[in-house]
Parts: C-alpha cells; structure tokens; sequence
C-alpha cells in the first residue's frame, strides 16, 4: 500500500460519521475511498465485501460494531473518516471516535428520515460543541422525498440546515446533484468512475437559485458588517464572500451544511469530499480538548510531542492497537512518552495508518492526524501521552452499562482464559464492567444489551477458544424474622473418647434497618465466657446459610441468656454447632420472611411514551414515586421497583419507546416479598438442597 506523507494539520480533516444503523455511513466512506482512487474497488456491506466492515460479526451482522478509519487522498488533504456504529449498544465506541473528530457528519436517509439514534447522537455533538453536516442518502429509492426530508431535519434540528447541493430528480428520476455554492449541476459517472460538471438544467434554475439564497441568507451572519449589508438590501453576497465566510460559518455552528446524494452509485459523493477539504474545519482551527483540570489544549504543530488515545482494540494477530489524536508536535517511530495515568514511559515503536484491518508504516505524523501504535502495554482508551506526564485530556463521559448477566466457561477449566479475556475486553471497551460476585459466586458482565454481550461471546471463543455461555443474574435476596422466639439448641456427641456437648437457649427478636447485633445475657458462668465468641459465631454461619431459601439473614438481635455445659466434652466447635441449631429451631417460631431489593429508577422518555412506560413498570410490582421534565423537554419517571423485575430493562424500555428511551438505576433497601414470589424461591431452593445442590 502506498504510504503516505505526513500532512500538515492544515491540511488535515478528521470527519466522524454518526447516525442510525442501515442510513448508509460505511457506504459514504466506501464510496469516497473508491472515488479518490484508494480502493480498486467500492466496497459493500450487505455482501460482506466491505474494506471498513470487516470484522466476523461485522459480516454477519451486517451493521458496524466497531468504529473503522479511512484515511482518503484528495488532492493536497488527508481526510480521516471514523466509521462509526449507530447501534445503541456501541454508542460509547461512536462517542469517544466523536472527541477525536472536528466535525461529525451525520448520514440520514432520505425515506426513513433522521432516526431515534441520530438524535441521540445530535444531541451528543451539540453539548460536545462539535461542527455537524447531513447527507442524505438513498435519494433514488422509492418514496424518497427531498423536500419532506429536509421538513424533517428542520422541524428536528433547527433552521440553521441548509442543503449546499439539491438532486436533480428524485427516487428512480435521480440523476446527480446540484452544487448550490458553485451553482453547477455535477453528475458522477460509475462507467468511468469519474464526475462531469455542467451548467445546471434550466427547468432547475429556479430550486437552484431559491436553494442559493437560502444559502446566503444564513452563512451572511457570520460577518456582522456583511449582515447588515445583506439585511438593507443593498447588495447580495459575491461568489467570493459566500466562499469567504462558509468555513467561518461551519465553524460556529451558524451554519449546518446539508448534502444529497445516493452512495451506492456514488452521486454527490465528490462535492462532499471536495467541500470538507474547502470549508470545513481544520484541527488546529477547531477547538480545543478539555484537560482534567479545568485548563484546555489547543491542537499545535509547534509545541512538545503529545498524543490522546480515544480508542483501544485486541487485535489476535498484533495484539493491542491504540488510536491515538495527535495533539502536539510531531511523533516519530521510537519516540518514548509518559503516560498521565500511570506516570510510566511507553515506547511507540510503530506508527501505523489504518484502513479498516490493513496497516501501513508511517515515518511521522503531525498534530491533529489520528495515526495508530501497536503494543502499549500500559496505555487504556481516554489515557495521554506526552514528553512530561503532565498533559491529561479529560476523557469522555461514557453512558453507564445497565444491562447485567452471569458468564460462565462451558468448561470448567478454562474459567481463567476467561476471566483473562474479560479483562481485556473491559479494558478496550469503558463500557462494559466486569464483576465477581462473592455472595452469589458469579462472574456478572454488566453491559449496554445483549448485542454487545454476545459480541462478546463470539469475541471470545474467536480469539481464546473459549466457549462461555450466560446463565441468569443472581438476585441477592436477603431473609429475615418478624417476631420474637426462644429455642434450645442442644449437641451431643459421643465417639469413644472425649465426646462433644454444648447447650445454649437464644431468644430472637427484629432489628429493622440495625443490622445483626448480639447480647450475652449469661450470668452464673451457665457457659464460660471462652465459649459465647463460638456461640456468636454460629449464630452468624447459620444466618449466612439462610433459613426459607438460602438466602443471607438481615436485621436479627440475638440473645444467648440460658445454658450448660461439660467439664471435658464441651468445646468451641460443640458450643457452635449448638448455636446453629438453636438458632434455627428459633427461626421456625419467628415468623422468617424473604425480603427482595428494591431500585430507584429514573426513566427518561419522550412525553408520548410516558403513559405506556408507567403502566409497564405497574405490571411490574413498581410505584410510581413522582414526574418531572428535563432540559430537552422530555419526561423523567421517578420509580420504585423490585430489582428482579427490571434486571433486563434495557431490551423491554427500548422495545417500549423504539429506542428512545433511558434511565439510571441504584438499588436501595429491601421490603418484604409477596408470598408468590417466597414460594418459588422456597421450592426452588428446597429442590436444588434434594438434588445435593
């Protein structure tokens, strides 16, 4: 493969392609590499012949799960292409490719319309104050409507969207585009894969020329003099103040340029490549990365050597490979930086430009181009690297996973393959969580949904070999009594020789929301002070085994007041065994019962959902604690909830509100189960006790 110069960041564009699954981003990115002579080829996804989508599950699904790069050649610029997945379980991978970009350019289609994701994901750009441009795709498919697209984005983002090229014809009637900043009609030709321009058909010079005042009329702010010029009437923008000021415009969000086109036959593909090396912005002209403490970084060719790692993947056969935004000076093959994290020195013995999987060898490369660097060992995704240490960017605030499940290896033997893998897995992607439940003996992985889990999986067993496989999430349930009751708990045990006996009478009674306390109410010496510790003991194995269910005992006061003991037979181990069984002879009396955890929700959902989501969370034993609205006008269902009930919201709220929707959730206190759910959980466990589980 041809290796590149490294570009000046003048010349560098870093462009993040964002939207809904299915709109078309990674054929926009086929498209413009094939069209700037990259690939001999377009590539396609829906027949598993994609240069970007190339990973096993990427093929087989049919949809980007992780974010991809294509450098493109054209002209005398590089433009990075971040390729990034619109599915809501990789949305953490699509924003930390969004820090990295000065501009995201949105990928709507022209009949679906901008989606729930791509909303999301505006939303996301907006508040990261990141410069946004749309191309609508699939105009020549059936029902494709220009107009009513544009209604839409208008309606969903605001009138600063401004089409900068409009079709010529629509649906099976497409033709090519027209080029409203140049006014000329440009038509992409797939026969000898190059793009003629022409004057523009005079039955479009009309729509051409409304296009263009439009145009006109909201890049003219950008220059407060020009605008009052424009305002009075005295004159109209000149070809050269359009030109002058749409970078400008671009820039500070005055302007959002809105392209049309189809990529499959590639028409409109040019313009937007040629208007991303023209107008949009550069690194060093676009902003700066937030520093941990509060001070920020401006993208400068000039100063020390410093680089962002936005994004971590596993590679089987090159092991770890980190994405690096090049935020200072340059960066050369051998140069050694102190990572802000760790404080230790990595060494980048390699600088790689990707594309999709194939690497290629680079002798240097600049301030604000994205390069990657195999084998850091120490170095995670949202780390920097610079001479001194003392440069931190501050690293994405990612959504928090809500999706848990067990996993376990299929064979035993290879739990530590796969705890290995898990780590590993955790460490390249923030959003996933790994934890070791030493109550319930799992290993839950708590996830964004299921896709992402059983990317997982696959993941797994491709580059481990290890099959693992889910099992249900442990609910940790907890038991505790309702009245005060005494017992005896008596043992007895004789072996020939010395024998074993301890006496002990208990008395149990509620402790609501104190915990479990113990009192020693012997007097007399009925039990030498050296055995109450093992008497104490006892009590709490047995309340660790449960009584109703297996489940751990809360909240009990004990009371050991009355007993005896033998000068020889009694011992530690005899007075504790009598405990145990005082104390369950007591639980018998004292009316035990099965307390579940409840959740705190707060549920986010648009106001037309709302009803359904409240009358869903009823159905599940929850109660609505009260309503709110947030800044984006949408309504925030404050609830109470069993957590058994909700463990899996994620796919039923998404279900719900297609997508839409969201909520945080914090378990907090117990209140007593309802008798349905006591009785399977005390059949359950009496079976798994019978059948020597």
């Amino acid at each position: 493969m041809v290796n590149m110069a490294a570009p000046a960041t003048e010349h560098v564009r870093n462009i993040v392609l964002v939207g809904q699954d299915g709109a078309g981003k990674t054929s926009l990115a086929e498209a413009m590499l094939h069209v700037s002579g990259k690939t001999p080829r377009m590539g396609t996804t829906h027949d598993g012949k994609s240069y970007l989508d190339y990973d096993p599950e990427e093929i087989k699904r049919k949809f980007t799960i992780s974010t991809s790069l294509a450098p493109i050649p054209y002209k005398d610029f590089k433009i990075n292409l971040l390729d990034t997945s619109g599915h809501p379980d990789f949305i953490g991978d699509t924003l930390a490719s969004m820090q990295a970009a000065e501009m995201a350019l949105f990928v709507v289609d022209a009949v679906a319309g901008p989606q729930v994701m791509t909303t999301k994901l505006w939303r996301e750009a907006e508040s990261m104050r990141l410069s946004r441009a749309v191309y609508i795709n699939h105009i020549d498919r059936e029902n494709a409507d220009f107009d009513a697209a544009m209604a839409t984005l208008h309606a969903r983002f605001g009138s600063r969207l401004g089409p900068v090229t409009i079709p010529i014809g629509v649906d099976a009637d497409f033709k090519g585009v027209i080029d409203v900043i140049r006014m000329k009609a440009r038509y992409f030709d797939e026969d000898s894969d190059s793009e003629r321009i022409e004057d523009i058909p005079p039955e479009f010079a009309d729509v051409a020329q409304n296009a263009r005042d439009k145009l006109c009329d909201l890049v003219a702010e950008a220059d407060d003099e020009l605008m009052m010029k424009y305002l009075d009437g005295e004159e109209q923008l000149t070809q050269e103040e359009l030109e002058s000021l749409l970078d400008k415009a671009i820039a500070q969000e005055l302007f959002i340029p809105v392209f049309v086109g189809s990529t499959i036959i590639k028409q409109g593909v040019q313009s937007v490549m040629e208007d991303i090396c023209t107008y949009f912005p550069h690194p060093a002209s676009h902003g700066r990365f937030q520093m941990a403490g509060g001070d920020s970084i401006r993208i400068d060719e000039s100063k020390r050597p410093a680089a962002f790692v936005f994004k971590t993947v596993s590679d089987p056969f090159v092991g770890r490979l980190s994405f690096l935004k090049v935020l200072a000076g340059v960066l050369v093959p051998g140069i050694e930086l102190v990572n802000a994290r760790t404080g230790k020195k990595e060494r980048l013995g390699h600088l790689y430009v990707m594309m999709g999987k194939e690497a290629t060898d680079v002798k240097s490369a600049k301030a604000g181009d994205i390069i990657v660097v195999p084998k850091l060992a120490e170095t995670r995704s949202g780390d920097t690297l610079s001479e001194t240490g003392e440069i931190a960017v501050e690293p994405l605030a990612l959504p928090t996973p809500q999706y848990p499940v067990a996993i376990e290896a299929v064979n035993k033997k290879d739990e530590d393959k796969l705890g290995t893998f898990l780590t590993r897995f955790a460490e390249n992607d923030p959003t996933v969580r790994i934890g070791r439940s030493e109550e319930t003996h799992q290993t839950v992985v708590t996830a964004m949904g299921d896709t992402q889990v059983e990317t997982l999986l696959a993941r797994c067993k491709e580059q481990t070999g290890v099959e693992a496989r889910l099992v249900p999430v442990r609910i940790p349930y907890r038991e505790t009594i309702r009245k005060v009751a005494e017992a005896q708990g008596r043992h007895k045990k004789q072996t020939g020789g010395a024998g074993q006996f301890g006496d002990c009478w208990l008395r149990l009674e509620p402790n609501p929301g104190a915990g479990y306390e113990f009192v020693d109410e012997i007097v007399g010496g009925k039990i030498p002070r050296g055995f109450i510790p093992a008497v104490d003991k006892g009590v709490q194995d047995a309340m660790a085994e449960g009584f109703l269910a297996g489940y751990p005992m809360v909240d009990i006061k004990c009371a050991v007041y009355d007993g005896s003991y033998h000068a020889v037979d009694s011992n530690e181990m005899a007075f504790k065994t009598a405990a145990r069984i005082g104390f369950r002879a007591a639980c018998e009396k004292a009316d035990p019962v099965l307390l579940e955890p409840m959740a705190s929700m707060d549920i986010v959902v648009g106001e037309d959902y709302a009803g359904a989501v409240m009358g869903d969370i009823s159905t599940r034993r929850g109660r609505i604690v009260g309503t709110d609205s947030n800044d984006a006008g949408e309504t925030v269902i404050i609830v109470r909830v069993p957590y058994a009930e909700v463990v899996t919201y994620t796919k039923d709220l998404r279900s719900i509100t297609r997508g839409s929707g969201s909520y945080s959730i914090m378990l907090e206190g117990y209140e007593e189960a309802p008798h349905d759910v006591t009785k399977k959980l005390v059949e359950a466990y009496q079976a798994a006790r019978a059948a020597g589980n």
